[in-house]
């Protein structure tokens, strides 16, 4: 059993662990952040390594959220070390905290330089267990501007935004019961401003009519950065 400081610590590393470095240099043998945009994400290794390892990537990198906020977290013992003034439980609050530290470290991962992802898969996995329908209307929103798009940044700012949004009308408009809900909904706004601020280059590029649609799939034959 482990005090809050190493849960942090832990769920810190276990978010750091580099899946698409891993992943593109056991399969094609590159360093991702070298090809195409150069983010060690999911839609980089779908670019360079196709869908197989792109969806590999995604789906470990959501395993690491929830694994950060769903189990490391059942090896916490004894009372946290403040006053809990939040409507959630004790382990609630240590989950929100643990996810966050996750997706720190996904996206300055302390393996590999601190250049990590966007974050956006972590993030989702580490709120899943905390707002499950939340995430999936996010999830939802995602693939519809996606679709519609082409623009995987595009998704993943909506979804961001997306989330919080879910959760106000939710709980204020369609009257749903929220535990912890003005906690948690200042919680989600943070990862999304976070997750929008690790997307600032692909605003820029959106905005300047200059970002990369996926449409087709490259596979290592973008030249290295």
């Amino acid at each position: 059993m482990l005090p809050l400081a190493v849960i942090v610590i832990l769920s810190y590393f276990i978010g750091s662990i580099p899946t698409s470095l891993l992943i593109t240099k056991s399969v094609g043998g590159v360093d991702i952040r070298k090809y195409g945009s150069g983010n060690a994400g999911g839609t980089n290794t779908i670019r360079l390594l196709g869908w197989q390892a792109g969806m590999l990537v995604i789906g470990l990198d959501i395993l690491k959220g929830y694994i950060a906020t769903m189990l490391i977290t059942k090896l916490m013992y004894g009372p946290i070390p403040f006053e809990n003034v939040t409507p959630f439980e004790d382990i609630t609050l240590i989950r929100i905290i643990a996810g966050g530290a996750a997706i720190l470290g996904h996206i300055w991962t302390a393996f590999g330089g601190f250049r990590g992802g966007k974050g956006i898969a972590t993030a989702g996995g580490a709120l899943l267990g905390l707002a499950t329908i939340e995430v999936l209307i996010a999830i939802a929103i995602f693939a519809v501007v996606f679709v519609i798009s082409r623009y995987v940044s595009l998704g993943s700012i909506s979804g961001a935004v997306a989330l919080p949004v879910a959760m106000l009308v939710r709980h204020n408009i369609c009257n749903a019961t929220l535990q912890g809900y003005h906690t948690l909904i200042f919680f989600s706004i943070g990862i999304s401003a976070l997750l929008i601020f690790t997307h600032r280059e692909n605003i820029k590029r959106l905005l300047k009519g200059t970002e990369n649609r996926l449409t087709r799939l490259h596979i290592r034959n973008t030249k290295p950065k």
